[in-house]
Formats: structure tokens, sequence, C-alpha cells
């Protein structure tokens, strides 16, 4: 079931992205060369591939203890965009939590930017991302519409071709202070890599 959302969810994030993010004349641009664009989209595109597929997790949070739960990420068909689904189960399989993150490399800028949607909150958990090592890491807003937003600073690590490690401190006051390992993951490999194809193929 959590495989054939992923389709409906490019979908909808991609459109929703596009009507809400300003131009890109707008925002503050890098006086990098078309040169040196060209080379930090060939240096980073694959930067995620590590994510592609299907994976199986247990968790350690400080608000809800011991979890669970499966994340799935495909390949967009066109460029370095990469769209996750991750979801938290009880027990007998039933969804107690999911989002769906679309993560797309601005090489103009050099960075990771992603944008998680929840039900009903629309596209305001924002974030970026780059590579640090062996390592990602983000700093990303979580709960933007909920009364109590939170950032948080998440590093993968640990990372191997079968599982990877995941954690993220928090800060509530933004930034100010942090509580460290607020919620930790350990992923393990259940399905191969894949690419969603073009939602909308050329006709021959």
């Amino acid at each position: 079931m959590r495989h054939t959302l992923l389709p409906l969810c490019a979908e909808t994030l991609l459109a929703a992205t596009l009507t809400i993010m300003p131009p890109l004349r707008a925002q503050t641009l890098s006086n990098r060369t078309p040169e040196q664009i060209k080379a930090s989209y060939a240096a980073h595109q694959g930067d995620f591939d590590y994510l592609l597929g299907d994976w199986e997790f247990t968790s350690v949070s400080r608000d809800f203890g011991a979890g669970r739960g499966y994340w799935s990420a495909v390949r967009l068909a066109e460029g370095a965009q990469v769209l996750d689904e991750y979801r938290v189960v009880g027990d007998s399989g039933q969804t107690y939590y999911a989002s769906a993150t679309l993560r797309a490399y601005n090489a103009v800028l050099d960075r990771w930017e992603l944008v998680s949607a929840e039900q009903g909150t629309g596209l305001q958990n924002v974030g970026t991302a780059h590579k640090a090592g062996a390592e990602m890491h983000i700093e990303q807003k979580f709960g933007v519409m909920s009364p109590t937003p939170s950032l948080w600073r998440i590093r993968y690590y640990d990372i191997r071709p079968d599982r990877f490690s995941w954690t993220g401190d928090r800060s509530t006051d933004g930034g100010k202070t942090w509580t460290p390992q607020w919620l930790q993951i350990e992923a393990r490999r259940i399905g191969r890599p894949r690419a969603l194809g073009p939602l909308a193929p050329a006709k021959r």
C-alpha cells in the first residue's frame, strides 16, 4: 500500500512546491560560474542515493519511546530529486504517523533543499542539507503549523548498502538551546534502490 502512494505524493508535492516557491531571481543567488554550477551538480547529484529503496527501521524517541516503521525513497525521473515516504506503524501495521519529503539539489546555491508534507499542514517544514565527509547533515523545521514548532539538526551516519543510522537533535527556541538525540533511528534495507518513471511520458 505504501508503494502505491508514492506516485500520488510525487505529483502533489511537485505541483504544490512550484506554486509556493518564489522565482529563482527573487532568491539570494551566488556568483558561481556556469562551470562551477555544472561541477557541483555532477559531484552532488547522487548524495542521497544511499536512501533509495525500501527500509524497515526501529527508533527511540524522547517523546514516544521505542517505535518502528517503514521508509521508502525513489529517484524522480528528471534531475537530482528524491521523494521519500516515512511511516511509523504499530504492532498490527496501523499507521501512527506518516510524512513525505521531496529532496532536490540546488546547484546554484550548492546545497540540497527539502520540504516535508504532513496531513493537513501544507509545505511549511523546509530545510537544507549537505554532505559532510561520509555523513549527510540536515537542518530542518518541523511542526511549523503546530503549537510547538521545532528546529532539528539531523545526521545520517554509518551509511552502508544495507543499513544506516540517523540521529536528530531538537531545539524549541529557534536554535538557542538543543536537546541531543531527541530521536534515534536504525534502518535496515528490505528493498532494492528504484526510480519513479515520468508521470507524463512523452508521446511518440
